[in-house]
């Protein structure tokens, strides 16, 4: 699936990028409105490759809206005490409220990408997280949420070109560790994991929309466009 996304897609040029960037970013604020009048919750989920572009899109999209609206949450490894729980506990505790926005860094797919990948969860525990993980999104689709599910997708050269500047500019050093080098090692079984999780998780409710990431301002405006999207569309369903 993954080899079929055009990566070619870009904006024309710079002012066209700030035009319909700065569009989205309208509608956006306005559609934040709607979702309090109509109290619904929205979770945007954000996963993608290293280096792909997640952090810039979350600014753009979130730059215009009113902060006590919505919250970011940077989803990195569970603690030790989140550990003695069931892998979807912590999610659980940061759903937005009605009428709310929340926007995953990352989130609860690394029980099937990275925690399959690197060998953090049993053969059987990633297995049955699609199961899981459908039911959870489809609990919360039925209840008063929209749920948008967005991959940002690069090529493994361009991954490694932006791994490379970051490298080399002393204000993006610290982007760069050594866990993404070795992450990029294993560029094959992640992307083995990434086309099981699309297929086995891209449902009618909650789909997965990827975003062409290779050119960046194409990517943030495409983010924008995807949520308006489906917001609008979730908006429709819930007005008499």
């Amino acid at each position: 699936m993954l080899e079929s996304v055009d990566l070619s897609l870009k904006m024309k040029d710079k002012k066209q990028y700030k035009k319909e960037l700065k569009q989205t970013q309208l509608e956006l604020v306005r559609l934040q409105r709607l979702l309090f009048d109509h109290q619904l919750g929205c979770l945007i989920v954000c996963e993608g490759w290293d280096a792909a572009g997640k952090g810039g899109a979350i600014k753009r999209l979130t730059s215009g809206l009113d902060p006590r609206g919505f919250e970011v949450h940077a989803i990195g490894a569970p603690s030790s005490n989140e550990k003695r729980h069931h892998y979807l506990k912590r999610f659980w505790t940061k759903l937005p409220p009605y009428g709310k926005i929340g926007v995953f860094d990352r989130s609860w797919y690394g029980r099937v990408l990275v925690e399959r990948v690197e060998e953090l969860a049993t053969d059987s525990e990633w297995r049955r997280a699609y199961d899981e993980i459908n039911e959870f999104e489809q609990l919360l689709v039925h209840d008063y949420y929209v749920l948008i599910k967005l991959w940002f997708h690069i090529s493994n050269e361009e991954q490694l070109r932006r791994f490379q500047e970051r490298q080399k500019d002393p204000l993006k050093q610290w982007k760069i560790t050594d866990e993404d080098w070795r992450n990029r090692s294993k560029w094959e079984a992640y992307e083995k994991a990434v086309e099981d999780m699309i297929d086995k998780t891209s449902t009618a409710e909650s789909p997965w929309h990827v975003i062409e990431g290779e050119d960046k301002h194409y990517a943030r405006v495409k983010t924008n466009q995807t949520v308006i999207r489906a917001i609008k569309e979730r908006v429709n369903q819930q007005s008499p």
